[in-house]
């Protein structure tokens, strides 16, 4: 039987950051009609239970009906190491995240992690994500596994490190390539799930695997790209040094056949003129992670160069280097870092990136991300009035985005009222 959800529903007819904010709207009284888990109708409320009186009704008041939040770029191996004290990238990685995810060799403790990490996820609003693993194939199949088990639309990858790592979390460059093929052979493209090429950066990959990795691309290039660049200053210096022929740090991926449109940048902060215009030209990805960037010391993502140069941007929490499993948070720091560099982000701007935004530099925006119809049924319920601090605020509002700006910047878990992956509801 169709369903009818009744709500304040969020309609995206363009790309705020590009046309403006006012191209995001919201249906006061509007509703979805959900039918084989998708969406089927989008319109006013009042038209749609005239239209369809044998409809199902679930009536979500002031609740804000909106896309699921798409989180571009985490680390689901590092759950139980987020908010873990540390200094810079490379001590955080050698103190605990190497530590951990050796123990991802163990196909039972991946098995746990990853429904911890898509429960965590899905309590905060997230319905899809795109999540580095280990180096163990078994953390693979735990992620894709758990996200099937849900209906979840879940992309991942086998993360590929030869180099610079200890022993037992490296790979070589046949191994990295075999084993990246055979997952990928297995998991692309069955059920909802996304297979993704994934060397973790130049410093852990050997010119060597970066080039088996491009080759792999090369074969099946419909698939998505992950890696890091530019994320700290002397995490730079480190790859000069390792790679000293290279122009920059986005040569060392290029040269090897790394770079393309469906290649995703995390972090991306201290980019140089030719790697911003290189990134621009083929139309990959930088995906903004502000939690990880300001907690491990980074730096501040260049809002006003980015949207200049008409950058292709996808917001994640980065998790666990972040340190939320909350795009809400991750919205708020976004709206600070853009502050600091002198790019106000309007709520629309924020909740788009943190959707439509991030779903489409992860190239699934035709299928998640927006409500509109013909579009899988992943959407969220959210209570505007979450908590006493918030609801005191947003009853002051004169627009819309005035009630859901201080969600924005104070909301948690408490706000998602309800979450429906392909229009089945999680939970009770």
């Amino acid at each position: 039987m169709a369903e009818l959800h009744l709500g304040q529903v969020m309609v995206y007819q363009g790309d705020p950051l590009v046309e403006g904010p006012e191209v995001v709207s919201v249906l006061r009284h509007g509703a979805l009609l959900i039918a084989d888990g998708k969406i089927s109708v989008i319109g006013e409320a009042s038209d749609l239970r005239a239209a369809h009186p044998q409809a199902q009704i679930t009536d979500h008041g002031d609740h804000l009906l909106s896309p699921g939040f798409i989180d571009a770029h985490v680390h689901y191996p590092q759950t139980a190491i987020i908010a873990s004290w540390g200094k810079r990238l490379i001590d955080w990685l050698n103190t605990y995240t190497f530590p951990e995810e050796m123990r991802f060799g163990d196909p039972d403790y991946a098995t746990e992690v990853a429904g911890r990490y898509l429960d965590l996820a899905l309590s905060n609003g997230t319905t899809s994500a795109c999540s580095y693993c280990t180096i163990h194939p078994a953390s693979v199949d735990a992620i894709f596994e758990a996200a099937q088990a849900r209906g979840m639309r879940m992309l991942a990858g086998k993360t590929c490190m030869d180099r610079n790592a200890p022993e037992g979390l490296r790979d070589t460059a046949k191994t990295a390539y075999d084993q990246s093929a055979a997952l990928l052979a297995r998991w692309h493209g069955v059920d909802r799930l996304g297979y993704v090429i994934t060397p973790r950066f130049s410093p852990t990959s050997s010119p060597e695997q970066l080039s088996a990795l491009g080759a792999l691309w090369a074969e099946h290039p419909d698939c998505l790209m992950q890696t890091h660049l530019s994320e700290q200053v002397d995490e730079i210096e480190w790859v000069k040094s390792l790679y000293p022929k290279a122009r920059d740090y986005l040569d060392t991926y290029e040269s090897h056949g790394l770079l393309g449109e469906n290649a995703l940048y995390g972090h991306a902060i201290h980019l140089t003129p030719r790697e911003s215009a290189r990134i621009a030209e083929t139309g990959a990805a930088l995906i903004h992670c502000p939690t990880s960037n300001s907690f491990i010391g980074s730096g501040l993502f260049d809002w006003p160069a980015r949207l200049a140069e008409g950058q292709r941007i996808g917001l994640a929490t980065d998790t666990g280097g972040g340190s939320n499993f909350s795009m809400l948070r991750t919205m708020a720091a976004a709206y600070e870092v853009g502050q600091l560099t002198h790019q106000p982000l309007h709520p629309a701007q924020l909740w788009w990136l943190a959707t439509q935004g991030s779903a489409r530099a992860l190239r699934i925006g035709d299928k998640v991300g927006a409500l509109a119809v013909g579009m899988e049924a992943d959407f969220i319920a959210v209570n505007l009035a979450s908590t006493p601090v918030i609801a005191q605020r947003a009853s002051r509002a004169n627009d819309i985005w005035e009630a859901v700006f201080p969600t924005i910047m104070m909301g948690d878990d408490r706000a998602i009222a309800g979450v429906w992956i392909a229009g089945r509801k999680v939970g009770s």
